[in-house]
């Protein structure tokens, strides 16, 4: 799941000052502490899923489309995609039109480009980039929004979450999902066995780890075979240490993979991606690993699991639902903690784009806007929605709740997700680009100048210069 995520894409970011990340993260850190405690709802996915889940109390309006076919098409699988068809069958509900969803392939763009190319565009894709979404626009595949749609995104989101879905001052993308980025979950009952606790800043997270080590557990688990979560990891220790000017700089490659801020986030990232026996399996291992194993392995085993920690954002819920621990009391969860003067907050999300011009496809764009869509998801668990109509109770954990209400709270100021601000050719293809040096780098990290060299080149390439 990429969920995740950010710029290359002519909309506009907010810069956070870091008083105002410091406030943001303060109170991330000050709801996450309160969550420890039993949660008689469970983990994420828990919610009715044979059609139990009761339809909320309508909020917007939605035209009739009866005999109207839609197709939608995002790369979510498994509990995920099952959780959106419910979202989907609901809008059918009201509409009366049938909505048929297509899995596709990371890159999107691509699968999107073969399907235009055969004359069969869907419907509506949720792209998980803004780099992809301004690719879209750039190609005349995506579609602006329509009025109601845009008229429902006003009046549900901050303005930082809307023009992060415009190009050119249109609003082309509603971000129905999003992704806190910035957290670490661990296993309750290793960190209990070694005495520990949670750290706040990097050199406690480092003192932590071996303190699980030597209880003999490793520390942690590290999806390395999908490469953005490698990137999620660069990101964090990048945004704190070298502080959200830099980051924006980086993103928009106004300054090089070169600098030096990139080699000392590098190097630190080396201080557990490099010392022996703190990954689980070691690089080869973790380089084998998927992110969904990277969590089950974590919350599986008793009290030898293969890993103390996973990092990784809220949709980690998910993947923790398909093993018996429950979140809040097996699994649990603090911020990343600070490598800087600040800990870092970073986000990601999935839009909606329409890709044909129609009444049904822009009514479905106006119905993943509504707080009516996303609470029948929130209600599922992994899911966490930028909406702030929408209620938090919905929400199937405190847990969850605690850090939907940060992320409202945050307003406009966050940072999105770096590599799904760059061209998709260097921060969104599997194999290529920043995720392939950094599955590289994990299985050297004594090349740190090697690991940059061959990211300015791949970033110069994609950027066009």
């Amino acid at each position: 799941m990429r969920t995740s995520s950010t710029i290359r894409t002519g909309r506009t970011v907010k810069r956070t000052t870091r008083a105002a990340a410091t406030l943001a993260v303060a109170a991330l850190a000050l709801s996450l502490t309160a969550c420890g405690g039993d949660d008689d709802n469970g983990g994420g996915d828990n919610g009715d899923k044979g059609g139990g889940t009761k339809a909320p109390a309508s909020s917007v309006t939605l035209p009739k489309l009866d005999g109207e076919s839609l197709e939608v098409a995002a790369v979510w699988t498994g509990t995920e995609q099952e959780n959106f068809k419910q979202v989907l069958a609901e809008f059918e509900k009201r509409t009366g039109a049938k909505v048929t969803f297509v899995p596709a392939q990371d890159p999107i763009i691509n699968f999107l480009g073969s399907k235009i190319a055969g004359g069969a565009p869907p419907d509506v894709a949720m792209l998980p980039q803004p780099g992809a979404i301004k690719q879209a626009v750039d190609k005349g595949w995506a579609k602006p929004l329509g009025a109601e749609a845009t008229k429902e995104l006003g009046e549900n989101y901050s303005q930082g979450w809307q023009d992060i879905g415009k190009v050119g001052g249109k609003q082309y993308g509603v971000y129905y999902k999003a992704a806190n980025k910035s957290l670490i979950w661990y296993n309750a009952q290793v960190f209990e066995n070694a005495g520990a606790a949670e750290p706040k800043t990097w050199d406690e997270l480092l003192d932590t780890a071996q303190m699980v080590y030597d209880s003999g557990v490793a520390p942690f688990s590290v999806g390395g075979a999908d490469g953005w979560t490698l990137t999620d990891w660069f990101e964090n220790v990048y945004l704190s240490q070298a502080g959200p000017e830099k980051y924006d700089q980086l993103a928009k490659h106004e300054i090089k993979w070169t600098d030096p801020s990139v080699k000392e986030a590098l190097t630190t990232l080396a201080e557990i991606w490099g010392k022996k026996d703190f990954v689980a399996g070691g690089a080869s291992g973790a380089l084998q690993t998927e992110f969904p194993a990277s969590v089950t392995q974590t919350f599986t085993g008793g009290d030898q699991p293969k890993a103390g920690m996973v990092y990784e954002g809220d949709f980690v819920q998910v993947n923790i639902g398909e093993t018996k621990a429950k979140v809040g009391t097996d699994a649990k969860v603090f911020p990343f903690p600070a490598v800087g003067d600040t800990a870092p907050v970073v986000s990601g999300g999935d839009a909606a784009v329409v890709f044909k011009d129609s009444k049904a496809a822009q009514a479905l764009a106006t119905w993943l806007a509504s707080p009516d869509a996303a609470a029948i998801q929130a209600k599922l668990g992994g899911f966490l929605s930028p909406n702030k109509s929408v209620d938090a109770s919905v929400y199937p954990n405190e847990v969850q709740k605690k850090i939907a209400d940060a992320l409202v709270a945050a307003g406009d100021d966050f940072r999105f997700d770096m590599s799904d601000q760059a061209p998709q050719a260097f921060g969104g293809t599997p194999g290529k680009g920043e995720w392939k040096t950094l599955q590289d780098f994990l299985k050297n990290p004594k090349d740190v100048a090697g690991a940059q060299a061959k990211l300015e080149a791949d970033a110069a390439a994609a950027y066009g210069g």
